[in-house]
């Protein structure tokens, strides 16, 4: 391809939002019989690493069996916000969420529709969810490969956005950039799509906005290394405005052994979790799966010094092992005899971990084994210790004994760019800033809590509708 010298947009991030966009864009263009539009896809990674954290996530989707969004979420999001959150921008996904199930299911992406028999879901999903067979690396495979088809479509690797340009009216028109040579240079562009994601990767802006000991959180994911934070920086520089809770992030309990990327242990519901001095910190069963998994994260980081074991019985592991609940590490998990071999297995006291174990055992109500129902809050809490547990008050007693050890890892962080239904970003007095548009985990959107599986689908949701409307605002 020759030197192009001004593009109709360049895309800054290559995961789902950055390549949705410039994937949209082209072909929306084409629908209008513009061929000369172009556009230009940053990668701040090499080729064998784009799509940062996008390629290595299960991707899972908040869709029942009809690919319809979860008409909960909304109320969910007010929730867990606490009111903040922007509802009018949840309808908006709610009512696209199908839409673009099917604009990816039309370009190779193959989705896998998982009806839980074992697990208590949050969703109103007719007890199922999807997400695509190869995980998010399909996703990103699939819609990059329809973007090489498009000539006037350059993706460049190793190229690092430095800052905005703007014009003397202040509208942006390009970006400039460093390549690995080191040199700068700009890029002219008539709009400018910043999808690079949060400030994961970026211990200075964790320390500043997470406080102490944010630069011990691990990252679940090797691509997130290349989230600085430097949309949300160059945005911000020339006023852009934020929203999204910019202390809190997204975390999971990951199995401490093991060098897998997102080895998500996300049963703790079933079984006991203790801190290094064996002892219980939190409500396991205090809500379903996915309405606790991040916040006990977030309590094993912030409060247990990064350290934690999951503590179950073969009750337990007998009915969940097959499942996807505790098959994302690829190790077995630790097995003892006894309570006392499996404290010994995990590196923890014998004796202490025992008279955890026993002492929850005694709370726990009188025949919760005779039945096991996790796919529902079934009612069976412990009674007279602290912490209690409010569900799945089941007694650790059969051998063999199973855990894991545990520790936190980063999956995203709240705060981020403020934008508009359309993907437009705003200023700090909430006017568009002309030429400047964002989607995907760097736009600002959540509170508190992280209403789950719905990430990718905001991300690759805002990413369409910006592609299309880009292209629809430019002349052919």
């Amino acid at each position: 391809m020759a030197p192009i010298n001004i593009y109709d947009l360049v895309v800054v991030g290559s995961g789902f939002a950055g390549t949705t966009t410039a994937l949209s864009f082209m072909e929306t263009a084409k629908e209008k019989n513009n061929t000369t539009a172009k556009v230009a896809l940053l990668e701040v990674g090499k080729k064998d690493e784009r799509a940062g954290a996008s390629r290595w996530t299960m991707a899972y989707l908040r869709l029942d069996k009809n690919n319809k969004f979860d008409p909960n979420w909304i109320k969910l999001v007010e929730k867990t916000s606490k009111g903040l959150a922007d509802l009018d921008y949840a309808r908006k996904l709610e009512k696209e969420a199908p839409v673009t199930a099917q604009y990816i299911l039309d370009r190779g992406v193959e989705l896998v529709h998982h009806e839980e028999p074992h697990v208590a879901l949050e969703f109103e999903t007719d007890g199922s969810f999807a997400f695509p067979k190869g995980g998010g690396l399909a996703i990103v495979t699939a819609l990059m490969k329809k973007l090489e088809e498009f000539e006037n479509a350059e993706v460049m690797y190793e190229t690092e956005a430095v800052k905005l340009s703007l014009g003397s009216d202040g509208r942006v028109n390009g970006v400039v950039i460093r390549g690995n040579d080191g040199l700068l240079r700009t890029l002219n562009a008539k709009n400018v799509m910043l999808a690079c994601g949060g400030f994961e990767g970026n211990p200075e802006m964790l320390t500043q906005y997470c406080g102490p000991n944010a630069v011990d959180l691990p990252l679940i994911a090797p691509g997130l290394k290349y989230n600085r934070g430097a949309g949300i920086r160059m945005a911000m520089e020339i006023g852009a405005g934020t929203a999204g809770q910019f202390d809190m992030f997204h975390a999971e309990c990951v199995d401490t052994r093991t060098s897998k990327p997102d080895a998500v242990i996300w049963g703790h519901n079933y079984g006991i979790v203790v801190n290094r001095d064996c002892s219980r910190f939190y409500d396991e069963g205090c809500s379903r799966l996915f309405e606790s998994f991040e916040l006990i994260a977030y309590d094993i980081w912030r409060y247990q010094n990064q350290e934690a074991y999951f503590v179950c019985d073969s009750v337990t592991m007998d009915r969940m092992r097959e499942s996807w609940v505790y098959s994302t590490t690829d190790l077995d998990p630790e097995r003892g005899e006894t309570v006392e071999e499996l404290a010994r297995k995990l590196g923890i006291n014998e004796e202490r971990l025992r008279r955890t174990v026993e002492e929850y055992n005694k709370a726990c109500p009188e025949g919760a084994a005779d039945e096991f129902t996790p796919n529902s809050l079934d009612g069976k809490a412990t009674k007279g210790i602290i912490p209690p547990k409010s569900n799945w008050a089941l007694p650790i007693a059969k051998a063999p004994f199973y855990g894991y050890p545990l520790k936190t890892n980063l999956t995203f962080t709240y705060g981020g760019i403020k934008v508009d239904l359309d993907a437009r970003v705003l200023s700090t007095n909430n006017v568009v800033i002309p030429g400047l548009w964002s989607a995907g985990e760097i736009t600002g959107f959540f509170y508190h809590e992280y209403p789950p599986a719905s990430s990718v689908l905001r991300s690759l949701t805002f990413g369409r509708l910006a592609g299309q409307n880009i292209a629809n605002s430019i002349k052919g």
